[in-house]
């Protein structure tokens, strides 16, 4: 199971606006959905985690998966440090190399600066558990 990044603003946007937000491969195809209450969707619609409002992040069992802080520290299940999505969308991980970058039109770059898919307006933490951390 793959990526996946924090919450509060995330929740409150998506509360504010009452919809569902997609996050797209390469070829624009649908990966995920991430639901106004944090629940993300698979394309069967299953869940297959959520994200709560302190950041917390569990899987469909309510397992404990990891959490992303307020200044976009990833942690996962073990409270290690995985990384760091920095307010310009730059991720990193723990020995501060980059590994990518979200984009403000929701663009998402590999450090070669190849595309990864898509996450327009989902905010950039929840893009970089997507695409760059390995917590569900």
């Amino acid at each position: 199971m793959k990526k996946i990044a924090a919450i509060l603003t995330f929740v409150m946007c998506m509360v504010a606006i009452g919809q569902s937000q997609t996050i797209r491969n390469t070829n624009n195809s649908f990966v995920a959905k991430i639901e106004s209450d944090g629940t993300i969707r698979n394309g069967n619609n299953s869940m297959i985690a959520r994200i709560y409002s302190d950041g917390v992040i569990r899987d469909g069992n309510n397992r404990y998966l990891g959490k992303v802080e307020s200044d976009g520290t990833v942690r996962d299940r073990n409270n290690s440090y995985l990384g760091k999505v920095e307010s310009n969308g730059t991720v990193r991980n723990p020995n501060n190399s980059t590994l990518g970058k979200i984009y403000p039109d929701g663009a998402v770059r590999d450090r070669n600066n190849h595309t990864l898919g898509y996450a327009k307006d989902i905010p950039m933490r929840y893009a970089a558990l997507f695409f760059f951390f390995e917590l569900f």
